[in-house]
């Protein structure tokens, strides 16, 4: 069924479709219209799974994770003080090999106070053990969601996933998205069986204390199910794909294929630098684009792939490590080392600060003529 929805309804559908039994939650801008949407849904019996308003984010993800451990499937949603808030949880979650989906509605963090996006709060999550998907269409919000729970679910992964979109860009701006058939997600997303889960009827410890060498086994374990997930992740969107048409994978290429400068880049803004290539492209200009759908685990392997010919790169970071520079910068250094190529960091659209077709012009160009490493700051 084709509807005109915003990111917010698509992440709530996502939800939906997943028959999700439990959806604790505490409300936040721009985050709030997806727990309205599914308050509604539960108001008229069309949500049959339980609607807990909590006190705060921390009591929100603590609700999550107990729901999760006793075998339920479980939904939350949150944007940027409030993902900070939920922080403590977030590493227990994925040290317990909780399976769940959160939704994070990027926005700005405080202070100053602001609304609109970066990715600064989602991006801090980044070694909390997450999986981590940062989407740039709303089709992809509510696609990812449901995938998600395949992923997470999977007996070799047992752990949380984070579907980001932009606040305001997604969350708040209506698109035509293909909500798919309730029977098509029940074949492609069984409930799931947890073989460890809380039992009144066969009592177990769980988050037992370790120590030394202990400790680092169950870290061990906890970043080999991160790795192994790269299979299991590129498995299910296979399947999704043949299901509904509709393809992903772990990065997207933008005319790369015999670009000589690229951008590297995730989330909403994508859209925009897709539209100065297309530009640059109509002059002669051999440009193309690589956006970061899985930001973790984080595909290494296929960025230094996508990147091979490319001379000149420009890593475009909406957000900053005071001090450093752009998140995705150093990531894509890693992944690029000893690699002969000039690799360049802007940062922009702090805030939500706006971004044209004319930014990203003047990024390829001044990384053209690039001859060292810069970081600049567009402003």
């Amino acid at each position: 069924m084709i509807e005109i929805i915003d990111g917010n309804a698509s992440a709530a559908w996502g939800a939906r479709r997943a028959k999700v039994q439990c959806v604790p939650c505490f409300p936040i801008t721009p985050t709030t219209e997806i727990i309205e949407t599914i308050a509604a849904w539960k108001a008229k019996n069309e949500f049959k799974g339980e609607f807990v308003q909590l006190e705060s984010e921390h009591s929100a993800a603590s609700a999550a994770f107990g729901a999760s451990i006793t075998g339920a499937r479980v939904f939350t949603a949150t944007s940027s003080q409030g993902l900070l808030l939920m922080h403590e949880l977030l590493p227990i979650i994925s040290g317990c090999r909780t399976p769940m989906v959160m939704t994070t509605v990027s926005r700005c963090l405080s202070a100053p106070i602001g609304l609109w996006p970066d990715h600064n709060d989602t991006l801090a999550m980044r070694d909390a053990g997450w999986i981590m998907f940062i989407c740039e269409t709303n089709q992809e919000v509510l696609d990812t969601v449901i995938m998600g729970y395949k992923i997470s679910e999977n007996r070799r992964i047992l752990l949380p996933v984070i579907v980001n979109m932009d606040g305001f860009v997604h969350s708040y701006t209506r698109t035509e998205v293909d909500i798919p058939d309730q029977k098509l997600v029940d074949a492609f997303l069984p409930h799931p069986e947890l073989q460890i889960k809380l039992d009144i009827k066969n009592p177990k410890t769980l988050g037992i204390p370790a120590m030394g060498l202990d400790y680092m086994k169950y870290r061990a374990q906890l970043h080999r199910a991160m790795l192994d997930s790269f299979e299991i992740i590129d498995k299910t969107h296979k399947e999704w794909a043949k299901l509904t048409k509709r393809k992903y994978d772990f990065l997207e290429e933008y005319k790369l294929k015999d670009a000589k400068t690229a951008i590297v880049m995730i989330g909403a803004n994508t859209t925009i630098a897709k539209s100065a290539i297309d530009e640059m492209r109509s002059q002669g200009k051999k440009v193309g684009l690589l956006r970061i759908r899985l930001f973790r685990p984080f595909p290494e392997k296929q960025i230094r792939k996508a990147l091979d010919k490319i001379k000149n790169i420009a890593v475009v970071d909406q957000n900053i490590c005071p001090g450093m520079g752009g998140i995705l910068y150093p990531e894509i250094k890693m992944a690029l080392y000893g690699c002969k190529k000039v690799i360049a960091n802007y940062i922009q659209g702090l805030g939500g600060n706006f971004v044209s077709e004319k930014d990203y012009i003047a990024i390829f160009k001044d990384v053209m003529k690039n001859k060292k490493e810069e970081r600049k700051w567009q402003m």
